[in-house]
């Protein structure tokens, strides 16, 4: 058995909601993962009379695809899709049996428009939390155009394949067999790179909101709701809704909640803030500009300008950048800031972490379990980690830390091939051969565009009191984009809250 008991028995709880019969076709060789499909296709089988199987030969050994009775749906997983890939399968069967997807009627209609042959390639590995959301948008577009398929490709059953197109992060996808993205990306935005996204027309004649919300985080969300149920217009637009907590896998102090994780909690943030009809979600939307006259006025890159009375800008914060030669040119190709979902590709070779605080220890601590040896690079004299963290580290033969050290350099040709540093108090150049860089150095706030129009500190942190207004008036801010002291996915929806009621506040004294 594959399946453990308590996953076999929501496995059979889902089945049951199948509509039609669908069919497996399975390309499998004598190799371990050939038979761990096997099995794995062969239990599921067995759960469900709406279930069949057969044997054939695919592009790619091992490998199933998952269609309706005498049609190809074009949806194959080549490997296992366990782990964080098994929600991906679940839903391929409900939906090829005939289970309507959960998606916005608008986009359904969007793909359905698609001209052309689309044949898109996903690579992933099992255990990259932004891996589903890319292999469950191509496989929904697959069931709903005749003329899109899509294959998930397992990087660790297919390394030489992932080596040969030089795949160093995941997901990475291919279109007709050329490069067409990196990193997780939604249905919409999947859309958009096609050129089959929203019309911005269609922003540009909406009426002014009370409260207009810049960001779909944590803050935002959080901002967006306490507006909407004081009964006013309320807009939110977002970038990507979720924000930062995309990135992020395990969450342990949200409290009242044990442990959930960043994709988990960020389809609930959109799931709650959906349930209000009085707010108008705008999603992969960029901010560029803010005015304020009699309202105040929020350009967005497309060129569409929205109103409103009060607006809320909680953008975020993202990773910060090293900014040395060689970081930008090998991003993606050595260079990475998810260990979690680009660990596994650096199985067996050499690895850098860049920083020394919690996220830069426990990246150095995952990663070590899996590469050959990880070397931490930590610009000041000391650690910046809690000492669990720090004794954990160093209880691990495969680790080395290098402290008081200034990175001058990433090197390679095609990708990485390695670091250079300076000794701070030598002055001493060394260079590091390895095949991978991990930045985990800290964030920087996505307020760049708000300059001169809103007083912010050194780091670029909005500046706001204590009902979250900031220096132009009816503009608030919340979140990681401000200087609040900590940044924390608790605390950063809390300021939403007070955000919103402060921009509520506002309105009735103005």
């Amino acid at each position: 058995m594959l399946l453990e008991a308590d996953i076999k028995a929501q496995l059979a709880q889902y089945l049951q909601m199948m509509e039609g019969d669908i069919l497996l076709k399975v390309s499998a060789g004598d190799d371990q993962v050939s038979h761990d499909m096997l099995a794995l296709v062969d239990e599921i089988s067995s759960m469900s009379s709406h279930i069949k199987v057969e044997k054939t030969t695919l592009e790619r050994t091992p490998s199933f695809s998952v269609n309706r009775i005498g049609e190809d749906t074009g949806i194959t997983f080549a490997g296992v899709p366990l782990g964080h890939e098994f929600t991906s399968l679940v839903l391929a069967l409900l939906q090829v049996s005939g289970r309507a997807p959960k998606v916005d009627p608008k986009v359904i209609e969007q793909v359905k428009k698609i001209e052309g042959e689309f044949h898109f390639e996903s690579y992933i590995s099992l255990t990259c939390h932004n891996c589903p959301d890319v292999v469950q948008a191509l496989n929904v577009m697959s069931i709903l155009h005749p003329g899109i398929s899509h294959t998930m490709i397992d990087g660790a059953a297919f390394k030489e394949e992932v080596e040969k197109k030089d795949i160093m992060a995941v997901p990475t996808v291919f279109l007709n067999g050329e490069p067409f993205g990196s990193g997780r990306m939604t249905l919409e935005e999947i859309l958009a790179k096609i050129g089959s996204g929203p019309d911005a027309s269609e922003l540009t004649d909406k009426e002014p909101y009370d409260v207009l919300v810049v960001g779909g985080g944590p803050a935002g969300a959080s901002a967006a709701v306490y507006a909407a149920r004081k009964g006013i217009r309320t807009g939110i637009v977002a970038e990507r809704f979720g924000g930062q907590i995309m990135d992020t896998l395990g969450i342990e102090n949200f409290i009242s909640v044990k442990y959930t994780e960043g994709p988990k909690l960020a389809a609930s943030l959109e799931e709650h803030v959906k349930q209000y009809e009085n707010i108008d979600v705008m999603n992969l939307q960029r901010a560029k500009r803010l005015e304020k006259k009699e309202l105040v006025e929020i350009e967005l890159e497309n060129g569409a300008v929205l109103k409103s009375k009060t607006v809320i800008l909680s953008t975020g914060a993202r990773w910060r950048n090293v900014g040395v030669p060689g970081e930008l040119e090998f991003k993606n190709k050595g260079v990475a800031y998810c260990p979690h979902c680009d660990g596994p590709l650096f199985e067996g070779k050499r690895v850098a972490v860049i920083g020394g605080g919690n996220s830069g220890i426990e990246a150095a601590i995952d990663l070590a379990g899996i590469v050959k040896h990880v070397t931490v690079i930590e610009f000041a004299p000391e650690l910046k980690a809690d000492s669990v963290l720090q004794e954990r580290l160093t209880s691990l033969a495969n680790v080395t830390v290098i402290k008081n050290a200034q990175t001058t350099e990433i090197t390679g040709t095609d990708k990485v091939n390695g670091i250079s540093y300076k000794d701070r108090e030598t002055e001493e150049i060394h260079h590091i051969e390895l095949e991978g860089v991990f930045v985990q150095i800290g964030l920087v706030p996505n307020t760049e565009w708000l300059d001169g129009i809103i007083e912010r500190n050194r780091l670029g942190e909005i500046i706001v009191d204590k009902r979250g207004s900031t220096t132009v008036p009816g503009v608030f801010a919340a979140g990681d984009c401000t200087d609040s002291a900590y940044k924390q996915i608790i605390i950063s929806m809390g300021s939403g809250a007070t955000a919103a009621l402060g921009a509520f506040d506002y309105l009735i004294r103005n």
